[in-house]
């Protein structure tokens, strides 16, 4: 598939390519910082939301007419997979998502279905109607959670501040652990794939919760089955991301991975890492987005300071370490943005 973005700004410097300045988008810049997110979120539930093709476009579009970023991301979320499996998945403000029937047993792993590309059409469909909304004005990311964090949901019926249940089903039953996160590994290279048939221009993999494991059981438990995806990928032309929180630690096993581009937390240097991955392959991130409470005098100096220590570098996409929180001043965000498209020298 010809990638129709290959000369915007975000696809050269996610092929490492020179580009006049780094492009910009921001994680979760669709997201609840936004009054006009609210305006639709007020009127529908999130499910609601991803699951319609036009609501999915509105909300998608919001940042690129608001914000003017160099990239639009799908709105979706990354358990939508876990759902299409058999998770029975709700979300609860203030909750979060949980899942009513979680995965605990071999019962419970055998119980899930890995042929539900049918049950995730309707991402297609949405991707098909941003893609006529953008109308080859900038790329379009789609994405996926990795097998890790999707099973840590599932595992703990919902978020998590310590991963216990997780942990131990890692640990006393490496087995079952295996054979859970092979089913999502299964569904989530079918669903990037059907995104990137769809329409994407690129595909990230988000693995938000990788900070909890150790190295040896992040290598075992995580990055074996993002290879195995990204191995997988029909990705002639489509740059791959690899996120998760501890980039800063893993980077260079990610690397391992061969994604095009790795998406780095905030603490690390980020040339430091730039440096310490093989060649072609990129680098986004990593402002730290508490940054952007701060006075704009203060955004700009942080802004700039990154940009210096990157501006010799080929492959850079600028972007936040982590999501954009919801409370972070809408004014302060698109201040952010157009420091960098337009006063980076």
């Amino acid at each position: 598939m010809i990638n129709k973005q290959k000369d915007s700004l975000f696809i050269k410097a996610a092929l490492s390519q020179p580009t006049e300045r780094p492009p910009v988008w921001m994680m979760r810049q669709a997201g609840r910082f936004m009054k006009e997110y609210w305006n639709i979120k007020n009127r529908y539930s999130f499910l609601e939301m991803c699951k319609t093709p036009e609501i999915a476009a509105d909300v998608t579009m919001l940042p690129v007419d608001l914000l003017g970023i160099d990239a639009a991301i799908l709105f979706s979320d990354i358990l939508v997979t876990a759902e299409a499996m058999g998770g029975k998945l709700s979300f609860t403000q203030g909750v979060g998502p949980r899942f009513s029937n979680p995965v605990r047993n071999l019962r419970d792993v055998e119980s899930l279905e890995t042929a539900v590309t049918d049950k995730l059409q309707y991402v297609a469909e949405a991707i098909k109607v941003i893609q006529q909304r953008l109308d080859g004005k900038l790329p379009l990311i789609g994405f996926a959670g990795a097998p890790f964090t999707v099973m840590s949901y599932l595992v703990e019926g919902g978020s998590s501040k310590d991963f216990k249940l997780t942990k131990l089903m890692l640990h006393n039953e490496p087995q079952l652990a295996h054979q859970l996160l092979s089913k999502i590994a299964e569904v989530t290279t079918a669903y990037l794939n059907l995104q990137i048939e769809a329409g994407v221009n690129a595909v990230q993999i988000f693995d938000s919760w990788a900070m909890a494991l150790a190295w040896d059981d992040y290598k075992e438990f995580s990055h074996q089955y993002i290879s195995k995806i990204i191995a997988g990928l029909n990705r002639q032309d489509i740059p791959v991301i690899s996120f998760c929180k501890g980039s800063s630690v893993f980077a260079t096993l990610m690397a391992e991975a061969k994604p095009d581009v790795i998406s780095v937390d905030w603490n690390a240097d980020l040339l430091t890492v730039k440096k310490s991955l093989p060649a072609g392959i990129a680098v986004q991130g990593n402002l730290d987005p508490h940054i952007l409470y701060a006075d704009k005098k203060v955004i700009k100096e942080r802004i700039l300071r990154l940009y210096r220590n990157m501006k010799e570098e080929n492959g850079f996409i600028f972007n936040l370490g982590h999501g954009i929180m919801p409370d972070l001043p809408f004014g302060n965000v698109k201040y952010a943005v157009d420091v960098i498209k337009n006063e980076l020298e």
